[in-house]
């Protein structure tokens, strides 16, 4: 860490610099020659990413930060606030500290939090931060977490983890084994440390693989901001053989849309039927919890057709995701498109349908943007058919 970056005429230039073209910046003149150009540089990218994400941080002086993919990276403050309020205790140790945005919210809601981090650089950098945030009830060792968990020696009441992936090449799909750490293999080991384990995954995770690596899952929860899935976290109790929760939030400027239920054998199934008068679309945290069936049958919803994930009702009702009047449904085929959106401008969304909304929008000559929303989809009886909708 180059502390010469929080000189205040270093400052002053990387605060200037932070609304100008970063292309334009980059091709000047290094203004201090005593630092890296390359330093400085990353200190202004990093920084402007950071305004909307870590706002704590963009506002207060001498923060260093680290590369900008480190901040890409890390919690945002509104979900590292959201684990916060799932958990609290004496103590928590995070084995994966990074940046610490997560520990800056568990120092407020324990007494001890105890950051470990491999990497020297950033482990001096967090330090640097936390002193420049007030923050003093964070310990901070430098070095592999699992050599530190046993040289502690301590009961925590909290370990949380978020392992990173090793291998990027394995493409999209990739199991915690792949991760660092390697937590189904460390398990046994971090229940001696704690009876309680938060693990936080990116949403590429699949749920039911992530339940075929772990055991003793009590909850899981699916957090969306602005209708994106960011995380899955999974909180692990030790002993704990009973039936998992799934939780599933949305955070948004204007309210928070939560759907919870109980990822058990259910033998209930939702009916289907044609389209009615109101079309559902629900938001990506249910899409991605996999309660279609729950939340159909919980809000009195029909689908559309088994994999299509579209509900409809007769009454509108309050529905954790999108709302449309259906003003028009026809049969997918050139004749009715020709009639009814071909060189229009509409929102395009498909569910369980053969084309992409790319594909469609060349085909059919149809524009992007406008009131009109049209959904390509399939029926009850497998047919395609389209809906053109008023957003609610």
């Amino acid at each position: 860490m180059n502390k010469d970056l929080l000189k205040s005429e270093v400052q002053k230039f990387i605060n200037e610099s932070l609304e100008a073209n970063f292309s334009k910046i980059a091709l000047l003149k290094n203004p201090f020659p005593e630092i890296s150009w390359t330093e400085i540089l990353t200190q202004i990218a990093s920084k402007a990413k950071a305004k909307t994400k870590l706002p704590t941080w963009f506002n207060t002086n001498n923060i260093i930060y680290p590369s900008k993919i480190s901040i890409e990276q890390t919690s945002s403050e509104i979900t590292a606030n959201y684990k916060a309020k799932l958990i609290s205790g004496d103590s928590i140790i995070d084995l994966t500290g990074g940046f610490g945005i997560d520990d800056y919210y568990f120092s407020k809601v324990f007494f001890k939090v105890v950051h470990c981090e491999l990497n020297q650089e950033l482990h001096e950098i967090v330090k640097n931060n936390f002193l420049s945030l007030s923050v003093e009830n964070i310990e901070f060792y430098k070095g592999d977490s699992l050599d530190i968990l046993k040289n502690l020696n301590s009961k925590f009441d909290w370990i949380y983890i978020d392992p990173s992936r090793r291998n990027e090449a394995k493409g999209k799909v990739f199991m915690l084994k792949d991760c660092l750490p390697n937590v189904p293999e460390n398990l046994d080991l971090y229940f001696t440390f704690s009876d309680n384990i938060l693990i936080k995954t990116a949403p590429l995770l699949d749920i039911s693989a992530g339940l075929s690596e772990l055991k003793n899952v009590s909850e899981i929860h699916v957090v969306a901001i602005n209708n994106e899935v960011k995380e899955l976290l999974w909180i692990l109790k030790k002993n704990f053989l009973g039936g998992q929760k799934i939780k599933t939030i949305n955070i948004s400027k204007d309210k928070d849309e939560i759907f919870d239920f109980d990822l058990v054998s259910n033998d209930d199934l939702p009916t289907f039927s044609e389209p009615k008068k109101y079309l559902y679309e629900p938001n990506s945290a249910i899409l991605k919890s996999g309660g279609f069936n729950n939340v159909a049958i919980k809000y009195n919803l029909s689908k559309l057709q088994q994999h299509s994930h579209l509900y409809t009702s007769e009454e509108l009702i309050k529905f954790p995701g999108r709302s449309f009047k259906i003003n028009q449904t026809f049969e997918y085929n050139k004749a009715n498109m020709k009639e009814s959106l071909m060189n229009l401008k509409a929102n395009i969304t498909t569910r369980n349908f053969p084309e992409s909304v790319e594909e469609l929008r060349k085909k059919w000559k149809i524009k992007d943007g406008g009131e009109l929303y049209s959904f390509f989809t399939t029926d009850k009886t497998n047919r395609k058919i389209v809906l053109i909708c008023d957003k609610i």
